[in-house]
């Protein structure tokens, strides 16, 4: 499907795909990364990227006897893919003045708790075999479509590329995106975290990590559908990322 979809879209579309060894479930795991690339012959390559695979067991489901089951992943997971694809269109329509890379990794999602070693494969396997000219940095986006979304500044993001992070919050503020909070959150190990360690690319997290808040969570559950979402959160993501991309605001 996203292959179909991006490629009337984009210069170029790269299918990248790879295996995994799982372990603890004796299995070879079949992966694919998809990369959109957009005016590449410009340099100063930025990637936007999300993880389009979901959950195969919600863990923290209150219902012990779903604790088995995949989730629908409508935030974690689906959100960001819905704002690439999106970018996408208006990539198409109005070519960036830089080379701009929008990466769906795959295997983000697949880990057990309380060990890192199989999540974030997708953006692992990538990083340590980039199919692209090395970009200058990147921005990944997670858990965006939360109806009560709120975005700290993610802790390791900060310290990989704070110029980035000021420059997108700026923005979000300039449009008074009260989402965008200005202040530093948590360390979360995501899919910026292999690019950084891997490929030495400077990279952050757009991510809400407290879906919907404190008091009540559906992440990894069966809880995790559309109606938890909203489309502003979208909007508000993607146009900051847009303005980013064009450099209409002037950082």
């Amino acid at each position: 499907m996203f292959i179909a979809f991006l490629t009337p879209l984009a210069d170029t579309v790269i299918q990248q795909d790879f295996e995994w060894y799982i372990k603890p479930d004796d299995i070879n795991f079949n992966m694919t990364n998809i990369i959109a690339n957009f005016s590449m012959e410009k340099g100063n390559g930025l990637i936007i990227a999300a993880h389009w695979d979901t959950r195969p067991r919600a863990e923290h489901d209150p219902n012990p006897r779903n604790r088995g089951m995949p989730i629908i992943g409508a935030n974690d997971g689906a959100s960001g893919i819905a704002v690439l694809m999106h970018l996408a269109e208006h990539l198409a329509e109005k070519k960036p003045d830089r080379a701009v890379s929008l990466v769906f990794f795959d295997g983000e999602d697949y880990g057990f708790t309380g060990n890192l070693e199989y999540y974030c494969m997708g953006s692992e396997y990538f990083a340590k075999n980039l199919p692209i000219p090395k970009p200058v940095e990147a921005i990944v986006i997670d858990m965006i479509g939360d109806a009560e979304l709120t975005i700290p500044v993610e802790r390791s993001s900060y310290r990989s590329h704070p110029k980035l992070v000021e420059s997108l919050w700026k923005i979000a503020d300039r449009h008074g995106y009260s989402e965008f909070e200005y202040r530093i959150g948590e360390e979360i190990y995501d899919d910026h975290i292999p690019l950084i360690k891997f490929a030495d690319i400077p990279s952050i997290d757009i991510i809400d990590f407290h879906y919907p808040n404190r008091f009540t969570n559906y992440w990894h559950t069966l809880q995790d559908t559309p109606d938890k979402c909203s489309p502003r959160s979208l909007e508000v993501v993607g146009q900051v990322l847009l303005d980013y991309i064009y450099q209409e605001y002037n950082h």
